[in-house]
């Protein structure tokens, strides 16, 4: 064992002491997820509420208004019915009593405040999240490394990047940067909420560290890699409580062509006025205003920043970080996903899948024989071939080795195994090692060793033969095992139109086995960055967008030429900074998570755009009949919901608008529930369930309120 071997060992078992003495300390701690303590907690809580209904006071501010055109416009009308309450007559003589327009004012500014409370209230769950980044955050001291050598303690905030930092055990990392020496276990769980500490050492694609997290075992000499203010914690907090927030292109669409349906119903108000004095038809302004109000999409302008805010926040739940509101959307508007084999597909570790047992020996003979040589090996392989092992009802006592030499794999004779103090010897390793060692001992190479371990390795597996004594018992066939549940995954994405393609670096014959398991449309075996990056602009040159996840700095120009780049936070900076979102489980698989988290924010805003507009409908046959139904008694056949009079139904309509904002909110903030479905049925099932609901729950509300306010007026 050399010496950064004897180094990884002993901090694995400080790493496991950790553990134990956290789990001792702090049994509560929550795993997997970024918050961390009560405070902390995501649910709705009465100080959120509360914060959020005072928030939607202030946000009546015009010049916040004026960033959303549908509610400006109904705070202006609200504004206009507040004079008309002081004195009905100020711009025209009016029939309407000075109880009717207070009743158009108050409910006016209800829907205003019910619009800045849905926008509060998804913006306070992000306040709530950055407030407990901010306690991980602080003004911490750092071992900033001279010139000459020398140590000098210096403020966090006075670090630049390029400078040198030592960081012992127990002491925060003060920002982020690239070790450049030592190897040392780190507790990120004030980052990812994983109490598990995780190994970093200089070099390779584990070298990044994070500031805020804590060193916990050795020591690190780390690179800065960013300056003040500029640290990924900084732009987390920046993010994740909205105040980077920008809008994302479709929102900006969406609210353009809200403004325009907007000002074409302000024109249509405008010329109604001459037309109904043409017809002796006199319209209070206060109706023309609520006319207006029930016209324009006021459900969907609303609630349109909420759902951008609560769909980057449905990211972090799952402790993804997005860098923009855009990349969360284009997740959902992805066509073709491209992800790596190993560490994403499969595990990435070779695993004991068969014990093959050769001629004149028998499959119980075989596994135990297996069992035998791996009772002291502690790789991944040899775990993996003692659990299998005892899945087929082998065991072994300890006492029968407690006194067995243990042989370790040296690249020399490529084998370990145990020499048993009985004298009989056991051996495991490559074929041709085993054959070697067989034939130098006078041993028999049986017929079919190698036509099963050629079948083995043309299957992509490896094969470790297994000898006791002068005898060979069989093949242990080893193979990158794939995820459970991958092939469910992929067939969903299947559903929604949405390509899979597995980049590996195995020769052909392996990455077809492995794709054909896991259930991939296409794999690049063989494939080096390079690759990546071409068939990354092979699938954009037919217009499609690109997801792909990687981690080392060699992915970092796929990251960065992909639509959605996820970077693992276990990953480089180079990688970190190409990508646009970052995930802080290191879980590669998480990509196809965000893919489901985008399609359902895009679904979530369609859904109610869609149920907006036809609410529309309903709100028509309320107000239009009670408008002309005094002059035009011949209108009294719209009027199909009968409501009691022109001033209930005016009113009721105007009520149903304001109430249907709150109610809609839980489904903002939570998101459509979203089904692996193509786009088509998608469309078919929300116009279906926000289409023809939207018509039929405006009726029946505007309805119930008429028969609460005809009793009332």
């Amino acid at each position: 064992m050399n010496a950064v071997e004897r180094k990884k060992e002993q901090a694995m078992q400080q790493m496991d002491t950790e553990m134990f003495r956290r789990k001792a300390n702090e049994p509560n701690i929550n795993r997997g997820n970024i918050q961390r303590d009560p405070g902390s907690k995501r649910s709705l809580s009465k100080d959120m509420i509360l914060q959020a209904s005072l928030d939607a006071f202030k946000k009546l501010n015009p010049m916040v208004m004026i960033k959303n055109p549908v509610m400006f416009i109904v705070e202006v009308g609200t504004f206009i019915t507040l004079l008309l309450c002081i004195n009905p007559d100020l711009f025209t003589a009016s029939e309407a009593g000075r109880g009717y327009n207070i009743a158009v004012f108050f409910i006016l500014l209800f829907t205003l405040l019910f619009a800045n409370f849905a926008e509060a209230l998804a913006e306070g769950r992000g306040k709530a999240q950055a407030d407990t980044l901010r306690k991980t955050k602080s003004d911490t001291m750092a071992n900033l490394v001279q010139k000459d050598g020398t140590i000098r303690q210096v403020s966090s905030t006075q670090l630049k990047k390029g400078d040198m930092v030592r960081v012992e055990v127990g002491e925060l990392i003060p920002t982020d940067g690239e070790i450049m020496e030592g190897l040392a276990s780190i507790d990120e769980s004030a980052i990812t909420g994983e109490s598990a500490p995780v190994i970093k050492e200089a070099g390779g694609d584990f070298s990044s560290v994070t500031g805020g997290t804590r060193v916990v075992s050795d020591y690190i000499v780390m690179r800065v890699q960013t300056d003040p203010g500029e640290s990924f914690l900084d732009r987390m907090i920046s993010l994740v409580e909205g105040a980077q927030r920008q809008k994302t292109p479709n929102e900006i669409a969406l609210t353009t062509l809200l403004a325009v349906l907007t000002l074409i119903f302000l024109i249509v108000i405008l010329t109604m006025v001459p037309m109904a004095n043409y017809l002796g038809i006199r319209l209070d302004l206060a109706t023309l205003i609520a006319l207006l109000v029930c016209l324009i999409p006021t459900t969907i302008g609303g609630l349109l920043s909420a759902i951008g805010i609560a769909g980057m926040d449905r990211v972090t739940q799952f402790n993804v970080l997005a860098m923009s509101g855009k990349a969360v959307e284009a997740a959902g508007d992805i066509d073709t996903l491209i992800l790596d084999k190993t560490g994403t597909i499969t595990y990435g570790n070779r695993m004991a899948s068969e014990f093959i047992p050769v001629q004149g020996i028998t499959s119980s003979e075989m596994t135990q024989a297996a069992l035998q040589a791996s009772v002291r090996d502690e790789t991944p392989e040899g775990r993996s071939v003692v659990e299998l092992a005892g899945k087929q009802g082998q065991s072994w006592a300890e006492t029968e080795y407690a006194n067995a030499e243990n042989v370790e794999f040296t690249a020399e004779t490529r084998m370990s195994g145990l020499n048993l103090s009985s004298g009989m010897k056991i051996r495991k390793g490559a074929v041709d090692a085993i054959k070697r060692y067989i034939a130098s001992a006078g041993g028999r190479i049986p017929g079919d060793l190698d036509e099963i371990a050629n079948r083995i390795a043309k299957a992509g597996g490896t094969p470790l033969a297994v000898a006791i004594d002068e005898r060979i018992y069989g093949v242990i066939y080893l193979k990158d095992t794939v995820k459970p549940g991958l092939k469910e995954k992929f067939a969903e994405m299947r559903a929604m139109g949405i390509k899979t393609i597995m980049c590996t670096g195995d020769n052909p014959l392996t990455a077809a086995t492995i794709a054909l398991e896991a259930g991939v449309d296409d794999f690049i075996a063989e494939a080096k960055p390079e690759d990546k990056i071409a068939a990354i602009k092979k699938e954009q040159q037919e217009g499609k967008l690109v997801a792909m996840t990687g981690d080392g700095t060699n992915d970092a120009p796929a990251l960065a030429q992909a639509d959605v780049g996820l970077a693992m936070n276990s990953g480089t900076m180079a990688a970190k900074e190409a990508a646009n979102m970052i995930d802080l489980d290191s879980d590669p698989t998480k990509l196809l998570s965000v893919v489901s988290i985008g399609k359902q924010l895009l679904i979530t805003r369609g859904a109610l755009t869609t149920f907006s507009i036809s609410n529309d409908i309903a709100k028509y046959f309320a107000i239009i009949p009670a408008m002309f139904i005094l002059a035009m008694p011949q209108l009294q056949a719209l009027n199909i919901m009968n409501l009691a009079s022109p001033q209930s139904a005016i009113l009721s309509a105007l009520i149903f608008n304001a109430i249907i904002i709150p109610l809609l909110i839980p489904i903002a903030m939570k998101g459509v529930k979203y089904r692996a479905m193509s786009a088509e049925r998608l469309l078919g099932r929300n116009v279906f369930i926000y289409g023809v609901g939207g018509v039929i729950v405006p009726f029946i509300g505007i309805k119930l309120i008429d028969m609460v306010l005809s009793g009332i007026l």
